[in-house]
């Protein structure tokens, strides 16, 4: 490098263009030295002693602190720029940048120049204007990237969607006046709000110290994001309230499925996107066997290219980076961060140096005289993947899975007609359905401050008429005062409006003299997931995985296979759907933390991964609101359990008209009904008496029971299902008999340490009843089930045929770039998953509908027939069951023939039981039917072949810590506390019995035979505590299931809209001569069923909503659902 050219631009002038250059023709016709690497650091020395090179270079100088100048991707990129004849690159050193002043530093005629920690930016400005360089990122602008504020001021002003934003500034002297209000969920800035989860950023763009803070509802705390340090990026926070010094940007939260795609421009034209794991998501940066955070190449839409091309021009810097958050169909920008490079792409760093030579030859050749034209390319031809031999590709997976093990659910009715009551009704829009659920802490405090108060007014009188009523505010209140805060997650109020108030109803009230409107107050509690339950559901969404092609096998030993690498690549389309109770919510985020192999709290992975269902009573139904179907049901299943007598032939007609052998048995155990009621009721008092002792005795009174239960809470527990079981007038209220079970199967399983008298024969006694009344809750004959099916499910129906429809319609989802996707196999391959979490009574209703809907004669098909009668041997629907549909796509046949499209239907009931390994039904195993050919040859794309003959070993005994051994996927796995430990006891029970299957040949294989092959799916068999899935039938074509769906739904919805009529117009009748009612005259009472016709008697209505949770919420009479087309 020589002063003999002082490297100015020679026109002096400000812009890319030069006219002319200080050469001599001769001098450009000479071609340059030969050099493979030109990169020189400038050295004061040099300026003396160098030789006058012998063609005129274009100067391209490098100003940037030392760490960046010498990382890898520069270092790739400079040597590639080198390349170009009439390029040279100077780095300019960090010492003189600074410490010497501007006119000392080298001379260019191009500079890339960038700010980061430490560099002075005002010196390079300066420099910029001393010697007017071309720039390739513009130097002023970078002022304002540093600031947040101006970064979405400046995108704004692009029209470039953003999230919605509101800016906090507090002056430094005086951090109290600003424009915020906090609340428990949501936080007002300058009279806005923005409800959690919500972002709140330091405005300098710096600080890299950004919280996420979320709902009550999810859980509440924050994640705390920060720079990474090792292998973490962020860290769960129990902290729920906003920081109260600085100035911040809050922002609304963006659902993006826990991936972020960082974009990288090289001028507008060119954009390279990868996506990486949110850091929001559980904190724990993925990294290669490199130690480097493990990143993939993503396609970006046409609309997402010109927003980078906006960018990129907005921001005046060629080489830019920034963030798009995918959520809800658009793309948002949240950061721009100026110059960056991608890391690790050879392929980007080619891309990148021509891109960058290209514009500085286009720009600066014609004043030197140098000859230049771009070298036309082919286009690269994307990579098109074929399917090897005639195997089928996965395309859609959806579940429908109950939630996992939880605390007995409880639940206390009282009728309240006190103003403060009326006035809350109101205030929260009870009037409008005539219903309201109350679970936000702040409804639920007001709750809880009106029955301190009323408890106040009671203790002044002494009147016995109300003591009824105390013992029941009491109740209210110290349930309400649980846990000393409010979580809303595990406790609910619903209030329901009834004209006259309540008929006589059971026991438990006494007659209601009084008439006029009152409202009845229903409060529910327990029912909360617990550590055992999340064990299950993270083990099993860590054996779901195996259903993917390349999942066996331990993941980290197959980088580039599996379902790990299909979703961080954009091609699994995955959507998790809850129920909007907060034990199927954290049922679902345990369930994606296995399966995505996340790490850290449920509460980031509920907020990001898991959508709340409750559109249409997709996933939730409503407990109150029966149909008059199960009215009746309900009422006959009542009327056989209270004879006096043993079941008469007639009584098995009556009761088990299907014949199902699993209700067969539990009658015979039962004989005569209200003789084992009696038992139970005996058992029942002698299990509260032994209780009671046991708080006598000062040892164990303050005995701790699993999941921080007390003695005193297990005796109110079971003192309550005491005096409800036997109502007053001597006859057994059936509808008690699942809470019984419920109480009894969770005290086998978690407090059997207790050491109680006759709990097993209690079990046993309360299962066989239970065994009778929760199934046939959901319709006696078959006619019945599937009238009650169908009041359920018809919108879960109706989005399951749509995931199935759409799987090979929409293209258009997010997508790998398949020239970047080397070690990905297959990159075309998409495959696009749905969960759905929900309760029993959807697991049940949808079970019916494929039962007794019609989609097979079970006379003709023998797998099916042998589907139902595995089923009907079924006695429970335990947590866990699953129902899996499973869709392939054979590429070999023509696209618009029957069989391209092929659909499963696979089955699991869920978790073991206590001691029910003698008498388990056994199915067939799994049998996906891409693996039923032998001739076809097995790929990493498909589920290896199942179909040999194994001999059955499912006779193995599980220890109870094996669990944490002995399944493949999981090595090294850190077990939690001890209460996680105690869990895996649940397959102690075990007892080494050996079971017969009904079909020897079509054994399973047992894990550990499939481990040491290395090959095939043993499905959920993996989680010991689970049954594995069997497959109902695996010859189905899409458009045979196609066509019962819509058959199905369009019976259904005729009869729901019949149903919902009917309602309407008896509430509707209600409401007009409401005086209470404060509706407009003109305005439609929405139509939404009362609680319960008036024609209803308390004492048939069971209190668990386990077992009989009613219809979902009333359907739009057109069965076209509106469903948002981006699910």
């Amino acid at each position: 490098m020589s002063q003999s050219r002082d490297g100015r631009r020679p026109d002096g002038g400000d812009g890319p263009k030069r006219e002319g250059a200080d050469l001599s023709d001769d001098e450009v016709d000479k071609q340059p030295m030969e050099a493979d690497v030109k990169i020189d650091m400038f050295r004061e020395e040099d300026a003396e002693d160098e030789e006058l090179p012998s063609g005129r270079q274009i100067v391209v100088g490098i100003c940037c602190m030392m760490k960046k100048s010498k990382s890898k991707p520069m270092t790739q990129i400079l040597e590639r720029l080198c390349k170009f004849d009439y390029i040279e690159v100077v780095i300019f050193p960090e010492d003189v940048i600074l410490d010497q002043p501007v006119d000392k530093w080298p001379l260019c005629d191009c500079l890339i120049s960038f700010h980061s920690k430490g560099f002075p930016l005002d010196k390079a400005v300066e420099y910029a204007q001393l010697r007017n360089p071309l720039l390739i990122n513009d130097l002023n602008m970078q002022y304002f990237i540093q600031d947040r504020r101006e970064v979405y001021r400046i995108l704004q002003e692009e029209g470039i969607e953003l999230p919605r934003y509101g800016v906090l500034d507090r002056k430094p002297d005086n951090p109290e006046e600003c424009n915020l209000v906090e609340a428990e969920d949501h936080v007002e800035v300058n009279g806005e709000i923005f409800p959690k989860p919500f972002v709140e950023k330091p405005v300098c763009a710096e600080d890299h110290n950004v919280y996420i803070y979320y709902p009550t509802s999810a859980g509440g705390g924050s994640q705390r994001l920060f720079r990474k340090i090792g292998s973490r990026s962020s860290v769960y926070s129990p902290e729920t309230s906003v920081r109260k010094t600085g100035s911040y940007i809050y922002e609304e939260f963006m659902p993006t499925d826990g991936t972020d795609v960082k974009v990288y421009t090289v001028g507008p034209d060119y954009a390279h996107a990868e996506a990486r794991k949110s850091p929001a998501l559980d904190g724990k940066v993925e990294r290669d066997s490199e130690g480097k955070e493990i990143r993939y190449p993503v396609m970006l839409t046409a609309m997402e290219k010109l927003v980078a091309r906006k960018v990129c021009l907005a921001f005046k810097q060629t080489v830019c980076g920034f963030d798009l958050l995918r959520a809800n169909g658009h793309s948002f920008v949240c950061d721009v961060n100026g110059f960056s490079f991608v890391k690790n792409s050879m392929k980007y760093y080619d891309d990148c140096a021509k891109v960058l030579g290209n514009m500085v030859m286009r720009e600066l050749g014609p004043q030197f005289h140098i000859p230049w034209s771009i070298p036309m390319e082919a286009e690269d031809i994307p990579i098109v993947p074929t399917t090897s031999g005639t195997m089928m590709e996965l395309r859609c997976v959806i579940a429908i899975i109950r939630h996992g093990d939880r605390t007995p659910k409880q639940k206390m009715k009282m009728e309240v007609r006190h103003p403060l009551f009326f006035e809350l009704f109101d205030k929260c829009g009870g009037y409008k359905s005539g219903k309201l659920k109350l679970k936000k802490p702040k409804q639920l405090q007001e709750v809880l401050d009106i029955a301190r108060l009323l408890l106040l007014e009671l203790g002044q009188h002494n009147d016995c008429e109300i003591e009824e009523k105390k013992s029941k505010l009491e109740q209210l209140k110290t349930v309400l005062e649980m846990y000393g805060h409010f979580s809303g997650i595990n406790r609910k109020v619903q209030l329901t409006y009834l004209r006259h108030g309540q008929p006589k109803a059971s026991s438990e009230e006494e007659d209601s003299k009084r008439e006029g409107p009152s409202l009845l107050l229903v409060l529910k509690w327990g029912g909360e997931l617990t550590p055992a339950g999340r064990v299950q559901a993270e083990e099993l969404g860590r054996a779901f995985r195996c259903m993917y092609p390349g999942g066996q096998g331990d993941y980290a030993g197959y980088p580039g296979c599996g379902l790990l690498r299909l979703h961080s690549t954009y091609r699994h389309d995955l959507k998790i759907y809850a129920s909007d109770e907060g034990r199927v919510q954290m049922t679902a985020a345990a369930f994606a933390k296995g399966l995505l192999a996340l790490e850290g709290e449920l509460t980031p992975i509920l907020v990001q991964m898991v959508k709340s269902a409750n559109m249409n009573g997709l996933l939730d139904s409503d407990s109150d609101s029966l149909t008059d179907c199960q009215q009746k049901v309900k009422a006959r299943l009542h009327e056989i359990m209270q004879k006096d007598q043993d079941f008469s032939q007639e009584d098995y007609q009556k009761l088990a008209p299907t014949g199902s052998p699993s209700l067969v048995n539990s009658m015979k155990i039962i004989q005569n009904p209200v003789k084992t009621c009696d038992k139970v009721y005996t058992l029942i008092q002698s299990l509260t008496s032994q209780i009671r002792k046991r708080l006598e005795d000062p040892k164990s009174s303050d005995l701790q029971l699993y999941h921080s239960e007390t003695l005193e809470l297990k005796l109110q527990r079971w003192s309550k299902l005491e005096r409800d079981f036997r109502m007053k007038n001597g006859r057994y209220d059936i509808s008690k008999i699942p809470d019984i079970y419920d109480c009894i199967k969770y005290d086998t399983q978690h407090n059997s340490s207790l050491d109680l008298d006759d709990t097993l024969e209690l079990f046993r006694l309360s299962r066989a009843l239970a065994d009778i009344v929760i199934p046939q809750e959901y319709g006696i004959t078959k006619a019945e089930k599937l009238d009650i099916a169908q009041a359920y499910c018809v919108p879960l129906m109706k989005k399951i045929q749509l995931d199935l429809q759409r799987t090979h319609e929409d293209e258009a989802v997010n997508k790998l770039h398949p020239l970047y996707s080397r070690g990905v196999m297959s990159p075309g391959r998409h495959v696009r998953t749905r969960l759905y979490f929900t309760s029993e009574s959807h697991v049940h209703s949808l079970l019916s509908v494929f039962r007794y809907g019609g989609l097979f004669d079970d006379e003709k098909d023998q797998q099916w027939k042998q589907a139902m009668d595995y089923l009907s041997a079924v006695t429970e629907l335990n947590y866990m069951t699953q129902i899996v549909i499973m869709l392939y796509e054979d590429n070999n046949k023509d696209p618009s023939s029957e069989e391209r499209f092929h659909v499963e239907l696979h089955f699991s009931p869920g978790v073991k039981g206590c001691d029910d390994e003698e008498n388990v039904p056994l199915g067939f195993g799994f049998r996906p039917a891409s693996s039923e050919n032998k001739d076809k040859k097995p790929n990493q794309g498909s589920l290896e072949d199942l179909s040999q003959d194994q001999t059955d070993q499912a006779s193995q005994v599980y220890e109870p810590i094996n669990i944490l051994k002995r399944s493949p996927i999981i090595r090294n796995r850190k077990t939690g506390s001890m209460e996680v430990l105690s869990e895996t006891s649940l397959s102690q029970s075990s007892k080494g019995c050996t079971s017969h299957r009904l079909h020897p040949s079509s054994s399973r294989q047992s894990p550990e035979v499939k481990a040491a092959s290395g090959l095939g799916f043993e499905g959920c068999s993996m989680v010991p505590s689970i049954y594995p899935l069997e497959t109902l039938h695996n010859l189905l074509s899409l458009k045979q299931v196609d066509e019962f769906l819509n058959a199905v739904c369009e019976s259904g919805s005729e009869a729901h809209a019949k149903t919902m009529k009917a309602l309407a117009g008896l509430f509707d009748s209600q409401s007009r001569t409401s005086l209470d009612s404060p509706q407009a005259p003109g305005s439609e009472p929405s139509l939404q069923p009362p609680g319960r016709p008036l024609w209803h008697k308390e004492a048939s209505v069971p209190s668990s909503a386990v077992s009989s949770a009613g219809p979902s919420s009333p359907i739009v009479e057109n069965p076209a659902l509106s469903f948002n087309l981006s699910e």
